[in-house]
């Protein structure tokens, strides 16, 4: 058994910020016993108990860990598949479970330290629900080192946008779609059993997908309804894809929990989504200019790039709108094929360069995120009582929020206080340790 002392922790840093918008400028300490934050001040101010094991990284922000609540990690990506096309034919559900792992630590390793996992469809035309759910119970008790994940499960019609994400031609598997209120609600039923801790479904079409335009509805209200109420009734959450106004409405209607993507807007979405408090979860870094490429590299059609680029402009002008109208934003990237994995942090480079101030982008991805996914009470936040998921970075964020995008920058990385990842020359520690990538493409 470990002594009393052992388990206390101090970390010293230059600055750093709580993530509820408080910053503490210089000798930045934060005290733990155990897994949870114990005070968290300047050195000075502070007690620190006898024997406890002392951390110092003088020229570092500590800060909490970031939250990423909208990506994909079982999507075919980039970086391990040279062929989107080919490899959701080729690949297994179990190889895509064992990559979608693989991604989740790349995301860690970034400082990533919880993952809200929307699912994808496998190569049989299935749900990858089960495998995901695999991979955080084997994360949750200690079979493998990664982030926490919050897995999703499908809850959508027959030719929804979600749907054609497997081409409309293949093979499906029986429960990959559902049509009608009864229907989706046992499709939701079915989802839980397997063990999602929250239903994603969708109300218009998308960018990413062929012949679909964004403005087509997916589902009717009386549907959508079905499934918010479902979800709600097992004290689950619901996220819904909302590329429009129509769609919006419809999901504050529904009572959905978070809105996704919100491409196009108008006044009369926004003031319900205000008068309720909805958080959005806006998705920028997917539709940028350096995902496009990724993308047309991949082979991915014109039809599909050009859309992208088409709907950049609005992704802009919906995000300035909804910042200026009090809206709260929490960070999310939808990596799927692009960008790459790993690279959740650009997405609050975008926030900053479209208004928001660093800070302001910063609690997109602490705060705000552990608030949509209801874990605000645990996470998001450094402060006493809280579990310590803490990082690290190099240099000061509120001054070029860039420096979260640079791995090498991040020191440390703490999840309920555990160190995981440490990059102090002569005792690095490292989830992933083929630190070049040396895995093959497929």
């Amino acid at each position: 058994m470990e002594s009393r002392e052992k388990k206390w922790k101090v970390l010293k840093g230059r600055r750093l910020i709580d993530g509820k918008g408080g910053e503490v400028p210089k000798d930045a300490c934060v005290v733990l016993e155990g897994s949870r934050i114990q005070a968290v001040g300047a050195a000075k101010d502070l007690r620190f108990p006898r024997g406890a094991e002392e951390i110092t990284l003088p020229d570092c922000t500590l800060m909490p860990g970031l939250l990423d609540i909208h990506l994909h990690t079982s999507a075919y990506n980039i970086l391990t598949f040279q062929n989107p096309r080919v490899a959701h034919f080729e690949t297994t559900p179990q190889l895509q479970m064992l990559y979608a792992l693989l991604h989740a630590q790349m995301c860690f390793e970034q400082g990533f330290t919880t993952l809200r996992n929307h699912p994808w469809v496998t190569a049989y035309g299935g749900h990858n629900t089960a495998e995901l759910v695999a991979i955080r119970e084997a994360i949750n008790i200690g079979i493998m080192a990664g982030p926490r994940l919050l897995v999703g499960g499908h809850a959508i019609i027959t030719n929804s946008h979600l749907d054609l994400l497997h081409p409309g031609s293949a093979l499906r598997q029986p429960g990959l779609t559902a049509d009608g209120p009864w229907e989706l609600r046992k499709l939701v039923r079915s989802q839980l059993r397997i063990g999602c801790d929250y239903i994603k479904t969708c109300a218009s079409g998308g960018g990413g997908t062929e012949k679909e335009e964004p403005d087509i509805r997916n589902m009717t209200q009386e549907e959508l309804d079905a499934i918010v109420d479902e979800a709600h009734a097992f004290h689950k959450r619901c996220a819904c894809h909302c590329f429009t106004p129509v769609a919006q409405r419809m999901a504050v209607r529904a009572g959905v929990d978070t809105i996704e993507h919100c491409v196009f807007t108008d006044d009369e979405a926004m003031a319900m989504m205000k008068a309720e408090n909805k958080i959005v979860v806006p998705t920028l870094a997917h539709r940028a200019d350096r995902a496009i490429e990724v993308r047309r590299k991949a082979g991915s059609s014109e039809f599909v790039l050009e859309k992208m680029k088409k709907i950049q402009p609005y992704t802009k002008e919906t995000f300035q709108r909804l910042h200026q109208a009090g809206i709260k934003m929490a960070l999310g990237t939808d990596t799927q094929i692009d960008p790459e994995m790993g690279t959740s942090a650009h997405e609050l480079e975008i926030y900053v360069d479209y208004g928001m101030t660093p800070m302001e982008a910063i609690q997109t991805a602490t705060r705000n995120a552990a608030e949509a996914i209801g874990l605000d009470r645990e996470i998001g936040t450094l402060e006493a009582g809280k579990l310590a998921d803490i990082i690290a970075v190099e240099g000061n964020p509120l001054k070029d929020i860039r420096v979260l995008q640079d791995k090498k920058r991040i020191q440390m990385i703490m999840k309920e206080g555990k160190i995981f990842v440490f990059r102090k020359p002569g005792q690095e520690k490292y989830i992933i340790h083929d630190q070049d990538r040396g895995w093959k493409r497929i």
